[in-house]
């Protein structure tokens, strides 16, 4: 079984809802598992965080997570076109992992929401890249083959998946930004199932 870990920040559930996306494209191909882990939110007055045990969703991901996944998806909101303190609070504390190489040679794709089509969604995905390529990790984006990367509307660049969601968070996750959201889990499926085979 190839285990592919969809790990996420979500504030107001967009980046939660295209993480299910996600993990039903894993899922859609053969002997492939998505297992989808979140991180807790941190304090803006000091370095405490949430309980280990999330009062709702999915569980927090531990470094256990990242090191037994075949490959990642890391997913997080944009806030001035980076990734959320929460996902860089955990991301900043995998040292650990990446001087054992742990992560090194697994496949990658990042994922975005964030309020207008200019909010940053690709400078957000950059950011969310750096850490993993120190990692070591393969980044995979979304090619131009797709054709909802030529839509007008909504969410969807070729360093990943994204989604518009309006500045009250009105927007629902559209049938294009959805599709490309299973694209990208089903296309990191395949590949880290053909490197795992090798």
């Amino acid at each position: 079984m190839t285990k592919l870990l969809v790990l996420y920040y979500s504030r107001n559930g967009s980046v939660a809802e295209m993480a299910r996306h996600i993990a039903h494209g894993i899922e859609s191909v053969a002997d492939c598992q998505a297992v989808i882990r979140t991180v807790p939110a941190v304090s803006t007055t000091c370095e405490s965080i949430e309980s280990d045990i999330p009062d709702s969703g999915p569980p927090f991901a531990t470094h256990d997570d990242l090191i037994s996944c075949d490959g990642l998806a890391l997913g997080s909101p944009t806030r001035f076109g980076n990734m959320a303190a929460p996902m860089k609070y955990f991301i900043d504390s995998t040292s650990d992992i990446w001087a054992s190489g742990d992560l090194a040679g697994k496949p990658a794709t990042v994922f975005s929401s964030t309020a207008s089509i200019h909010g940053g969604q690709e400078t957000t995905l950059l950011s969310m890249m750096l850490p993993l390529l120190h990692h070591g990790m393969l980044m995979l984006g979304i090619p131009y083959t797709e054709s909802g990367l030529w839509a007008h509307e909504g969410g969807g660049t070729p360093y990943g998946a994204t989604h518009v969601a309006g500045s009250n968070n009105e927007l629902p996750i559209s049938e294009n930004e959805k599709t490309l959201c299973i694209f990208i889990g089903k296309r990191l499926a395949e590949v880290s199932s053909k490197l795992k085979s090798n």
